[in-house]
């Protein structure tokens, strides 16, 4: 059986909301909630019926929707994009301008969460990928996941190959995909 992750999805929303990216390690310096315990069984989201759209109980915050999938579309678990992320809330044809300023939104996802869905799959990032956390402070996370990826998240500046870090086989990472206070390399011959 698989269970929805709503403790990494409270803690990554609250750590990049209040630029405290440390959270995103723990103790033992794994990733947070189910994630790190039990990656098999996570399913990884940022938000759902409830938490976003029209109930908007506990919505991940707007600004940091595109850091919030590079995390969970790069690292273990099986990852779940909210429809409202993708496409319009309101796909009946309603303009009011809420509607609006959510499609509008919406079209700005897109790419860069096919662009990360892509990647996890070229790679073959699946739920009991690896994770080796090389940073996590307020303003930065970077990790490696698989020795496939580097994961940068925040606004900090932080280059994979300024740090000497070399992917499977000593291959040098190369950018692949990038956006708001995000960054993903991939090795150079991918």
């Amino acid at each position: 059986a698989f269970a929805f992750d709503f403790t990494t999805k409270g803690i990554l929303q609250d750590a990049l909301r209040k630029n405290e990216r440390w959270r995103l390690a723990d103790p033992e310096g794994r990733p947070p909630g189910t994630m790190g315990l039990w990656p098999s069984r996570a399913v990884t989201i940022l938000d759902n019926h409830d938490t976003g759209s029209t109930q908007n109980h506990w919505p991940f915050p707007s600004k940091n929707i595109q850091e919030g999938y590079a995390y969970i579309l790069t690292h273990p678990g099986t990852p779940c994009v909210f429809y409202d992320h993708l496409y319009s809330a309101y796909p009946s044809g309603e303009r009011s301008l809420d509607s609006l300023r959510k499609e509008r939104s919406s079209r700005k996802l897109r790419k860069p969460i096919h662009d990360l869905i892509e990647l996890r799959s070229k790679h073959g990032i699946h739920a009991r990928s690896s994770v080796k956390i090389l940073e996590a402070t307020g303003d930065l996370y970077a990790a490696v996941v698989d020795d496939k990826l580097v994961v940068k998240l925040g606004p900090a500046e932080w280059d994979p190959q300024a740090k000497g870090i070399q992917l499977g086989g000593g291959k040098q990472p190369k950018l692949a995909v990038t956006g708001f206070q995000f960054s993903v390399w991939e090795a150079a011959d991918a």
